[in-house]
């Protein structure tokens, strides 16, 4: 874990001046991301899954709104249902940001000195990817 830590502080500190650039709180990024991948939720569900009170990520949610970020959408399965979804804008500015990591990633590897370094930092990550995916809702509580 000692080598991960490293690797990710690095990471971060390369990360640091676009992250300086983005203008979003913690808490609104980790909001943002929720509902891009889920898709439309209410905002206590947001609120559970964020680990907050419901007023908090209301707040949260008013102030991405207002950034054009996020959206107030009527529930097509319960017109009483307001939920939230994030718009095309937040959509390309997450896209975004991810095409910087998989940037940085494109960069370590063609700065690692063979093609069998390179093979097993691919092998590695597979076999994260495959970890990860046996992990349950419910397992990592």
């Amino acid at each position: 874990m000692e080598a991960f830590e490293r690797f990710r502080g690095r990471i971060a500190a390369l990360h640091a001046p676009e992250m300086a650039d983005v203008h979003l709180t913690l808490a609104q990024l980790k909001a943002l991301y929720l509902v891009a991948a889920t898709g439309p939720i209410r905002i206590s569900a947001l609120a559970v899954q964020l680990g907050t009170a419901v007023s908090t990520t209301s707040g949260v949610v008013d102030r991405l709104v207002g950034m054009q970020l996020l959206e107030r959408v009527e529930s097509t399965a319960d017109r009483r249902q307001v939920l939230v979804s994030a718009t095309p804008e937040a959509l390309r500015r997450l896209e975004e940001m991810s095409e910087l990591g998989r940037e940085r990633m494109r960069d370590l590897l063609l700065r690692l000195p063979t093609t069998t370094d390179v093979a097993t930092v691919e092998r590695a990550v597979r076999l994260l990817a495959d970890a990860a995916a046996t992990i349950t809702e419910d397992s990592h509580r």
